[in-house]
């Protein structure tokens, strides 16, 4: 069977069009709280480099329009903002995950800097960012768990294992003790 271009090319265009029809919620809500930042660069940082998907202040491209990009945007940005939303700020922050997705360059995320050349951040501005934002966020730092300290390790005796600990009694001579109480 030979598949002719015409028609699958209008039935494409037909699917394309009628998918315009579907819309996602594009809003920006007023900003509720937003934090005490530690000075304008760390702020300036954070909108250049968080705004678009972590705030009520995102600017939407020009393909947040067309369907199925917009579909994608909305949902990246609706998901970005229950995990940390700047304009909403209530102190139940998760301020670890977020400088650690910051460093190990997660955020921002490869697809968003391929798209915004200013998201795209040099190592000193990503630093700066981190160094902010910590200061930012002193009051709701909690101190690091021994699995945040050294990335994905997990440690016998740590909730993320369920092992107690066993046979650990004190620590190497020379070695600083990574868990707490040990």
């Amino acid at each position: 069977m030979k598949i002719r271009p015409l028609p699958a090319l209008a039935i494409a265009a037909g699917l394309a069009l009628a998918a315009q029809a579907f819309r996602p919620d594009r809003t920006n809500p007023a900003v509720v709280a937003e934090p005490s930042w530690d000075s304008p660069r760390t702020r300036a940082l954070a909108q250049r480099a968080c705004f678009d998907c972590h705030s009520h202040e995102t600017i939407w491209p020009w393909y947040s329009n067309l369907a199925p990009a917009s579909w994608l945007v909305a949902h990246h940005v609706e998901e970005g903002r229950e995990h940390l939303n700047f304009s909403a700020i209530d102190g139940s922050e998760n301020v670890r995950k977020m400088i650690k997705e910051i460093r190990s360059h997660d955020m921002p995320t490869p697809d968003y800097r391929l798209m915004h050349a200013s998201a795209r951040l040099t190592e000193a501005e990503r630093d700066s960012l981190v160094a902010g934002l910590e200061r930012t966020f002193a009051p709701h730092l909690e101190p690091a768990t021994p699995v945040e300290e050294h990335g994905d390790l997990v440690l016998p005796g740590s909730p993320a294992t369920g092992i107690p600990p066993q046979g650990v009694t004190r620590p190497l001579a020379g070695a600083e003790n990574p868990v707490p109480g040990l």
